[in-house]
């Protein structure tokens, strides 16, 4: 978001640049407040929620990934074949 930018002196477009940096600090710090947690429980929860969704994710990609040799070969060869 640019207001004036490129309008009158250089003097005046830096100045509204700024201006314009300043306001969007301010909205995005407004927002962020507003979602953050408010107490220790609450901090508490979202983190557990992040951490064992991050553990869901490590396993589901594990599970993706952890192919032996003659897997990989045939994945490679799979994807030869439909090109």
């Amino acid at each position: 978001m640019l207001i004036g930018f490129g309008f009158g002196s250089p003097l005046v477009s830096l100045l509204m640049l700024l201006a314009t940096s300043l306001l969007s600090y301010a909205i995005y710090r407004a927002f962020a407040a507003a979602r953050k947690p408010k107490t220790r429980e609450e901090r508490r929860e979202a983190l557990r929620r992040y951490y064992y969704e991050q553990r869901q994710l490590a396993r589901r990609m594990m599970r993706e990934f952890d192919l032996t040799d003659e897997e990989i070969e045939q994945k490679i060869e799979d994807e030869l074949d439909r090109r």
